[in-house]
């Protein structure tokens, strides 16, 4: 069994006697050098008992020695090999803090990352075309569409998800009703509550939370899957056989995600309505029946429109977001989990900035 380095002090005429033990060395060093600091006056370093000693040990001797101007003795001829190494090396070991002004520092940072997003936007842009290349030579060479693929990934995009992007919807729903009717209550307007509920959950919020819900869920599920394709070079492995990776592994998620994304949307939408009507009958005692009706009157059918435009749109930039940062996992497992969290942040990034893009430009057009 390995001895922990230690120590023994003698008192001398000009200072304490130290007398080392064990192995003095990084893995056996224990609290040695801070016990070692709280000595006062060093005069002599006795290394007689000790059985190893290594660089780091050395160099802990050869620092108190020139702190006390103490004396070595008993050092064996490896140890005094280090010891003699260590004395004459005159490098200046000290770390210089960033000296630089505060708002210098942030503007630095700023612009790295500004630069990061850049690259990356470029490359899931680039990642989009190759995308549509290879879709369009797959048509051009009448090679199969894999159904079986696309199908499977519709249980997990859309039947797995359908539970907690109900809920969610429900919920919120009942949020946008409640906080309405105590604004709207001020002017004696509670009945334009439906209103605000059936037109905010159709044109914008069901879509909107249902696309930041699949981007969690499988934008996260794309990058993980394929980065550890990647990781255990299953990837390289298609190619060598000839299969491409991006119909076999790309194209289905980017297909399910894009399919899937206007009905997910859709049964938000309506999960958010049934929330806002259940808190208007208990909350604001409006029928039912009165409630449906209001909504089949205030909402209109560009409304719909507009949200079927834009499911599709979100949904490929889901499947397109989560698949590129999957691919560009190297190296190690923690690529997988940083580029896992890149997929879902930068997904639901860009689905907020294309929405808002979408409401400035439907408005535009007079869809109001």
């Amino acid at each position: 069994m390995a001895v922990w380095a230690d120590f023994e002090t003698n008192d001398g005429a000009d200072g304490a006697e130290v007398r080392f033990s064990g192995r003095l060395t990084l893995a056996r060093m224990g609290d040695l050098p801070q016990r070692l600091d709280e000595l006062g006056p060093i005069s002599l370093l006795d290394l007689s008992n000790i059985t190893r000693i290594d660089t780091v040990g050395a160099w802990i001797v050869t620092r108190t020695m020139h702190r006390h101007d103490a004396k070595v003795v008993g050092a064996s001829q490896d140890a005094q090999r280090l010891l003699d190494a260590l004395a004459n090396d005159t490098s200046e070991y000290r770390i210089h803090g960033d000296r630089r002004p505060a708002w210098v520092r942030m503007l630095e940072q700023l612009g790295t990352a500004s630069v990061a997003i850049w690259n990356e936007l470029l490359g899931i842009i680039g990642f989009f075309g190759a995308m549509v290349i290879a879709l369009f030579n797959q048509i051009r060479a009448r090679r199969a569409i894999r159904w079986n693929a696309i199908v499977t990934r519709f249980q997990t995009v859309g039947v797995d998800a359908l539970p907690i992007i109900g809920l969610m919807s429900f919920l919120i729903g009942i949020v946008i009703a409640q906080q309405g009717s105590v604004q709207l209550k001020q002017f004696g307007l509670e009945v334009f509550t439906i209103n605000l509920v059936g037109r905010a959950s159709i044109r914008e919020l069901g879509l909107l939370m249902t696309a930041i819900m699949v981007a969690g869920r499988s934008g996260s599920a794309f990058a993980a899957q394929i980065g550890t394709m990647k990781l255990t070079e299953e990837v390289d492995a298609m190619r060598t056989i000839g299969v491409s990776p991006m119909e076999a592994i790309v194209l289905p998620r980017v297909a399910a995600s894009t399919i899937t994304m206007p009905l997910l949307g859709f049964y938000a939408s309506i999960c958010a309505i049934i929330g806002g009507g259940i808190f208007c009958w208990v909350g604001l005692e409006i029928p039912p029946l009165t409630y449906v009706q209001r909504i089949r009157e205030i909402i209109p059918m560009t409304d719909f429109w507009i949200m079927l435009i834009k499911a599709p749109v979100f949904g490929i930039l889901i499947g397109v977001t989560g698949c590129y940062e999957g691919m560009q996992v190297r190296q190690n497992a923690e690529q997988v989990g940083k580029r896992t969290t890149s997929a879902v942040v930068a997904a639901i990034f860009l689905v907020i900035v294309l929405d808002a893009f979408f409401a400035v430009f439907f408005t535009s057009l007079g869809w109001n």
